[in-house]
């Protein structure tokens, strides 16, 4: 990915959009990040582009433009969008209870108390609803949390990071519904694999696996050609390693959960499977920045995507009030969420530079975007290590962003 227009025409300062690459490069030279990739753009245009450190630190090869990332939970979005498309041509309705069509959500039950070897179930007073799994506030959760008894319910059945060998997303969809949820469906709001069952879902109404409707109505359109759910030989020299903190802190290789992303999958995960570049998730920010357009492509309508930034949450609370903690992409003060989307709903309590209406996410590897329609800003950082809590990168990526924006 390239620069395309001067930033001073565009409202940025060069010098101080400069800052970003010096700052960022200190957590390569001290030794916590092996490389980054960050893009920022405005109205359209790229206006800072820049790569620093290794894609691969222990083969030396540097992280270049075409450099493939594993992105994780940005999957999420996408899988959003795809749900959205079929929305809007009649497949279903937000309202819709998931068992119509995957019938094991029929009879979900609810954890009230007790341990995970003998929890105390409930039966659920509102049932699992498409708009819930958009907006995170089905009662379903993620193993890998640690944060709850449920979480320990789906480790306890191999559901921490992925799924047991040879599960396929169907069979993942029934061990979930059969685990208990967390909270009743649409009372609070946790991060869960909501969107692998949304991806399900999109294969049902669409009748095609979720790669194949993926490639054909979103990726292929935005001409996203490299982002896939597995890297094939002839690209697998472009992929980035994946790391994790050592004991030192030092950026330490993890090929142990890194390898996956060159096998193809038995499970297509809709809530973090897919590899991606920078230049290919610019072009699905911008068209989220363009209100479902992008260079004569339209993938949505402008009114679809305000209404899956807007806050879905009960009563219009942010996630700082009606979340029910456990894995965060960053502060959750001041941000609701919408369909598919984190969102800002209150611009004070954040205490950083952020837009009433911006929406965002990221991913478990540390990458992230945001796009804000107001300042019409989108900024995208790729980095491959996992977990994503591990540095600042996020907040100091904003704040370095915004403070270049002198117009």
């Amino acid at each position: 990915m390239q620069r395309t227009a001067d930033p001073d025409a565009l409202g940025f300062d060069a010098d101080r959009l400069a800052r970003i690459d010096t700052r960022f490069a200190r957590w390569v030279d001290e030794g916590l990040l092996a490389g980054w990739q960050i893009a920022v753009s405005r109205r359209g245009e790229c206006v800072h582009a820049a790569t620093y450190g290794d894609r691969d630190r222990e083969a030396g090869l540097p992280v270049e433009a075409d450099t493939l990332w594993r992105i994780y939970s940005m999957t999420k979005p996408v899988t959003s969008v795809a749900a959205m498309r079929l929305w809007e041509q009649g497949a279903f309705e937000l309202t819709d209870e998931v068992s119509r069509w995957i019938p094991s959500f029929a009879d979900v039950r609810v954890y009230d108390r007790g341990s995970a070897a003998k929890p105390f179930l409930v039966p659920a007073v509102e049932p699992v609803r498409v708009w819930h799994l958009l907006s995170h506030t089905s009662g379903l959760t993620y193993g890998f949390l640690g944060t709850s008894v449920v979480d320990a319910v789906y480790r306890s059945n191999g559901y921490e990071w992925g799924a047991p060998r040879g599960v396929d997303l169907a069979a993942a969809c029934d061990a979930w519904a059969a685990m208990p949820l967390l909270f009743q469906p649409g009372s609070a709001w946790g991060y869960s694999v909501a969107t692998d069952v949304l991806g399900r879902l999109v294969e049902l109404w669409s009748g095609q696996p979720l790669d194949v409707h993926l490639a054909e109505h979103v990726l292929g359109p935005l001409g996203m050609h490299d982002t896939t759910f597995s890297v094939e030989p002839e690209r697998a020299d472009r992929l980035a390693a994946l790391y994790t903190p050592g004991p030192d802190g030092r950026a330490t290789r993890l090929d142990a959960f890194g390898a996956a992303a060159l096998r193809t999958p038995t499970l297509l995960s809709g809530g973090g499977g897919l590899v991606s570049t920078a230049a290919d998730y610019d072009r699905f920010a911008r068209m989220l920045l363009g209100r479902g357009a992008l260079d004569g492509t339209r993938l949505l309508g402008s009114r679809t995507v305000d209404l899956m930034t807007r806050n879905h949450l009960p009563g219009g609370l942010d996630l700082g009030v009606h979340s029910t903690g456990g894995f965060a992409e960053t502060s959750f003060d001041g941000v609701g969420f919408g369909l598919g989307f984190a969102t800002v709903v209150d611009t004070g309590p954040a205490k950083t530079h952020v837009s009433r209406g911006e929406f965002f996410w990221g991913g478990a590897a540390s990458t992230a975007f945001w796009v804000d329609p107001a300042e019409e800003v989108t900024a995208l950082l790729f980095t491959q290590l996992l977990p994503s809590s591990t540095h600042p990168l996020r907040p100091q990526l904003r704040q370095l962003v915004y403070s270049a924006l002198v117009d």
